[in-house]
């Protein structure tokens, strides 16, 4: 079964202190792991893709959340200890579903892919989602629990709990 890594806004508005969404100390603990998943894939050859918030100003999200990730600035870019190397896509996203309104599907179909490994953040709210939607899409999923995270560690657990009981992800802890 060929694999890719897909990794979910590890942005500098969630990442970095001065981020407009800065999801906390816990930023502290999710970069190291999701480098060390990074290399991983690197070593076994799979498919690395990005993919990340990308807004617009005004958009409808921001009525729920603070203005982020706004399209070609610093905070949307991905952090530099985790930097996307020469020919790993970066798919520019608007909603919670890495697959809502993106080519992802199609990037990953072109490469053969039928499982996907998630990382990144946040995990109640964009990972969740994106799982949910590859397993409608018939993808085999796998969620790297220390290599994802979120504002709220009950939100977090939830979330886990969900991709595994509900979506039928693995998920690696």
């Amino acid at each position: 079964m060929s694999t890719a890594l897909v990794v979910i806004d590890m942005l500098e508005d969630f990442l970095s202190p001065s981020g407009n969404l800065y999801i906390g100390p816990e930023a502290g603990r999710v970069i190291p792991a999701v480098a060390v998943e990074l290399e991983r894939a690197r070593a076994e050859g799979w498919p690395v893709i990005f993919v990340c918030d990308s807004h617009r100003e005004g958009d409808p999200e921001f009525a729920m959340w603070p203005d982020h990730c706004l399209c070609g600035s610093q905070g949307a870019a991905v952090i530099p200890a985790l930097a996307p190397r020469p020919g790993e896509p970066v798919i520019a996203k608007r909603r919670y579903s890495a697959f809502f309104g993106t080519d992802l599907d199609l990037t990953l179909r072109e490469r053969g892919v039928e499982e996907v490994v998630l990382v990144g953040v946040c995990t109640n709210i964009c990972v969740l989602y994106t799982a949910a939607d590859a397993r409608m899409l018939n993808y085999s999923v796998t969620v790297v629990a220390p290599a994802t995270a979120s504002f709220d560690r009950a939100a977090h657990d939830f979330a886990l709990q969900q991709m595994e009981t509900v979506l039928g992800c693995q998920v690696r802890r």
